[in-house]
């Protein structure tokens, strides 16, 4: 049997907002095992002058318990 937590996480970029995803999977992946899913929540971004400056997600990142981790 599998259980997946979740975790709610905003990630940034100053490129666009697959670019921010794709980054802050990256990141995440550094510190968590075994992701399983994912679901964007939520995309905005920072205005500056009549030009979008930063790019911000906020994603339902998944991933599943290591049932068998001591």
């Amino acid at each position: 049997m599998d259980i997946e937590k979740h975790l709610i996480l905003t990630g940034s970029s100053e490129v666009s907002w697959k670019d921010a995803i794709v980054k802050t999977i990256t990141e995440a992946s550094k510190s968590i095992d075994y992701l399983s899913s994912i679901k964007i929540l939520e995309q905005r971004a920072k205005i500056d002058g009549n030009k979008i400056s930063e790019y911000f997600v906020e994603l339902d990142l998944g991933f599943v318990l290591d049932l068998n981790r001591k």
